[in-house]
C-alpha cells in the first residue's frame, strides 16, 4: 500500500508518523506555542529529525466549540508558513489541515503535499473536486455536524457499522471524481463519547474492509486524559500506549504532537511482527 506525494511513492507497508504542527491560537494542547518563525521552524527541524514522514499544518482549530475563523484569516495563518517552511526544508511532505476547498487549492498551489479534510468534503461542496483537481492524497475523516456542534451529535444505532458505511459512500464519490489515493481517519473525539472512543479502537481492525490507509489520531486526547484523571500536558504516555494497539490493529499514519516517541512505537511493533 502507497501513496504518490510530488511523485514520491511512499510506501505504508511500514506505518509512518504524521507530526502535528498548530498556527492557531486556540488549539486544546500547543494553541498560540509557536508565536515566531523561530520557534515554527525548530519545531519542524525536531519532527523531521525525529522521523516524520509528514508534517500536518493547521490553521483553523477544530478541538470542540473552537472560534470559527474566516476563510481570509485561515489562509492568512497558513500561507507564510508554508512557504517559510518549505525554503528551509524543500523535500518535506506537508499537509494541510482544512476542510475548506480554497484553502486546499491554495495550500498546495503554495507548495503542500497533502489534504486533510476533518469533514470528508461534507462542509464544502468543492472539496472533493478541488481535491481530484489538484491529484494528492486525501485524508478524509468521520465527523458529524462542525466542531462547533460535534459533540452533541454523538448518536449512532450501531458505532463501528455507521462510520464504515459513511467512508464507503465517501470513498465511492471521491473515486467517481479520480481521487486515487485517500487515507481514512475514524475520527478519535470528533462526534464521539469517551466510550464510543474506545469501542471505535477495540473495533479499528474492521476498518481493513475499506481497504485504505487507515490514519489515527489520539495525541493528547481528552479519551485519554479523563480516563486516567489527568490533563493533555500529562497524556503522552498514554498516547503511546493507544497508538501502540493502533498500530496492532492495523493502523498506517499516526497524527501525533510527539513524533519521537510515535516513531519508536512503530519501531517496537515492527520488531515485534519480525
Amino acid at each position: 500500500m502507497a501513496i504518490n506525494c510530488k511523485g514520491n511513492l511512499i510506501d505504508l507497508s511500514t506505518p509512518k508518523v504524521m507530526g502535528i504542527l498548530n498556527l492557531t491560537p486556540d488549539s486544546f494542547y500547543d494553541g498560540g506555542k509557536y508565536k515566531n518563525e523561530s520557534d515554527i521552524l525548530s519545531q519542524v527541524y525536531m519532527m523531521l529529525k525525529f522521523g516524520a514522514t509528514f508534517i500536518d499544518i493547521g490553521a483553523y482549530s477544530s478541538r470542540p466549540d473552537a472560534n470559527h475563523i474566516s476563510e481570509e484569516e485561515e489562509l492568512k495563518r497558513l500561507l507564510p508558513i508554508i512557504t517559510l517552511i518549505l525554503k528551509e526544508f524543500p523535500e518535506v511532505f506537508m499537509s494541510i489541515d482544512t476542510f475548506r476547498s480554497q484553502v486546499a487549492k491554495e495550500g498546495v498551489e503554495a507548495g503542500a503535499t497533502l489534504i486533510n479534510d476533518i469533514s470528508a468534503g461534507k462542509l464544502d461542496e468543492h472539496m472533493l473536486e478541488t481535491v481530484a483537481k489538484l491529484k494528492v492524497p486525501y485524508i478524509m475523516m468521520h465527523m458529524k455536524g462542525t466542531p462547533q456542534t460535534m459533540q452533541q451529535q454523538t448518536n449512532y444505532e450501531n458505532l463501528t457499522k455507521d462510520i464504515l458505511f459513511y467512508f464507503s459512500e465517501r470513498i465511492a464519490k471521491a473515486k467517481a471524481l479520480g481521487i486515487l489515493d485517500v487515507i481514512v481517519d475514524p475520527g478519535f473525539g470528533f462526534a464521539k463519547t469517551l466510550e464510543q472512543n474506545f469501542e471505535l479502537l477495540n473495533q479499528l481492525e474492521l476498518f481493513k474492509i475499506l481497504d485504505k490507509p487507515i490514519l489515527t489520531g489520539f495525541s493528547r486526547k481528552s479519551m485519554i486524559y479523563k480516563t486516567l484523571g489527568n490533563s493533555a500536558k500529562e497524556a503522552l504516555n498514554g498516547t503511546s500506549v493507544l497508538n501502540t494497539v493502533a498500530l496492532q490493529k492495523g493502523a498506517t499514519i499516526l497524527r501525533v504532537h510527539d513524533v519521537k516517541e510515535a516513531v519508536e512505537c512503530v519501531k517496537l511493533i515492527e520488531q515485534l511482527k519480525s
